[in-house]
């Protein structure tokens, strides 16, 4: 008798928190597949910290095939979902298409940037949800504040050193701290003739960080304020160009940045799954089942959990949620092929949150036990190292070198803004030279780009361009 097929899509933190409990418990009974883009699961927390240059970019990742064993590891994206036929039609990274056959499916897509129609945004900002976009944001910023450096005309080096972050959720909170402190060291290197870097932190929320506890806010706010950060609440952008942004209060703020984190919304493959979704995620039951679709489940953030504790109520878009539900999927997953405990429904308790501020600041209260300064720096560190599946010992000594060293501000060069275009359904793949251009759409179509080291500052972006760059590459 053949073994049972079980396929997972998707190795965020639902995806790979299923993959490593299916394999635990099944032990080898089980043929257990994982489709996936990249060879990592990446740990989205401290990817401001590579933007900033805190971390190499490879502590931030976890080799799947190095961490999961008794997984097959599949390089492809998904672009069509046969419930019927019980298969999984993908692409591989070099354009080739294959189908996986499945007994059971877990689907845990994640999401992507979420946009919104405002002219300009789309050719004019960068997400920030994979790591392309991290190592482009700080290419570019390190770029403006050297061209800034070198600029005569005043205007032009306010533009260049005045950084725009929409969305004052978790991420973009993050990033404005973070790169806050990283532009204050590069203007010391580089002398900007009385300008300072300037951080703009806007939302349309009435205080940072709404989704979290107040008194968190609170503490980032009065971080933030005290390095100059300009956060405005109640505030966003109405429209983007390349010599700035027209924010809805009607104020013209002239920059050559604009980091978009409003957000994110479920990957478009749900729409074509062809079941019922709840604002753009697929609907599950509290074992995380798909009604009507036996051997079918669905976790993360493309997938609406019930939450049990709010009647009516899904559960939360984060990482915490994600990682929990893709243990109770793998158990569950084992259980329907019985070798495993019995199924379980979902339910989360919440633990407390950790907003890391740069330096030795942060914002935490775990257990409900309000936290600031490095008090909570030092939770919010000791969180990240305790939840990171592997690679702890490098994240603790790149995070001790930078306590005593000084950090390298300079240009790799390998990402390219016309690569990391913000409306996209890969964020995880940077464009290629000569790929498709591939947008969020409802279905994707084609070949996943892969990873390419797209040249120096002079490489023409190949085909259609989406962002509409300046003549000179280097004033990008």
């Amino acid at each position: 008798m053949s073994r049972p097929h079980v396929v997972i899509v998707g190795a965020g933190f639902a995806g790979y928190r299923a993959a490593r409990t299916l394999a635990r418990l099944t032990r080898n009974r089980a043929d257990i597949t994982l489709l996936n883009p990249t060879d990592y699961f990446l740990y989205l927390p401290l990817l401001p910290q590579v933007a900033a240059g805190i971390l190499d970019a490879r502590r931030v990742t976890v080799s799947l095939p190095g961490t999961l064993r008794g997984v097959r590891l599949v390089l492809g994206e998904a672009h069509h979902v046969d419930l019927d036929g019980c298969g999984v039609h993908y692409s591989d990274p070099e354009g080739g298409i294959g189908t996986l056959g499945y007994d059971r499916l877990v689907l845990c897509v994640g999401s992507v940037n979420k946009l919104l129609p405002i002219p300009g945004v789309a050719e004019h900002a960068h997400g920030f949800r994979g790591l392309p976009e991290a190592l482009y944001l700080r290419d570019h910023v390190t770029r403006q504040v050297e061209l800034a450096a070198a600029d005569d005309d005043p205007k032009s080096r306010a533009a260049r050193c005045t950084f725009v972050v929409v969305g004052a959720g978790y991420t973009g909170t993050e990033v404005a701290a973070h790169m806050q402190l990283l532009t204050d060291r590069l203007a010391r290197r580089n002398p900007l003739s009385g300008v300072r870097p300037r951080w703009l932190l806007l939302d349309v929320a009435d205080r940072v960080l709404p989704e979290l506890d107040e008194r968190l806010s609170r503490t980032a706010v009065r971080v933030l304020r005290a390095r100059g950060v300009d956060v405005r609440t109640g505030t966003s952008v109405k429209e983007a160009t390349h010599d700035g942004v027209l924010l809805t209060d009607g104020e013209f703020v002239a920059s050559r940045t604009l980091v978009w984190c409003v957000g994110v919304r479920p990957d478009p493959l749900m729409e074509a799954v062809g079941q019922p979704l709840e604002r753009g995620r697929l609907i599950v039951d509290p074992q995380l089942r798909v009604p009507g679709r036996p051997g079918v489940f669905g976790c993360g953030d493309a997938a609406a959990v019930p939450d049990l504790d709010r009647p009516g109520g899904f559960a939360p878009m984060t990482a915490q949620h994600a990682w929990r539900q893709g243990k109770v999927a793998g158990e569950n997953v084992a259980a329907s092929l019985g070798l495993g405990r019995r199924r379980q429904a979902y339910r989360h308790r919440d633990l407390g949150f950790a907003v890391d501020l740069g330096g030795v600041q942060a914002a935490a209260n775990p257990f409900g036990i309000a936290l600031s300064g490095p008090a909570a720096g030092a939770v919010t560190r000791g969180y990240h190292l305790a939840a990171l599946p592997a690679g702890r010992v490098r994240v603790a000594a790149d995070w001790l070198l930078d306590a005593v060293l000084p950090r390298q501000g300079v240009q790799l060069g390998l990402v390219r803004s016309w690569a990391v275009p913000l409306d996209t359904a890969s964020p995880e793949l940077p464009r290629v030279p000569g790929g498709p251009e591939r947008t969020g759409g409802p279905e994707k179509t084609g070949g996943p780009e892969q990873a390419t080291s797209a040249g120096g500052p002079d490489h023409p972006a190949p085909g259609p361009v989406r962002r509409a760059d300046p003549p000179d590459p280097a004033a990008e």
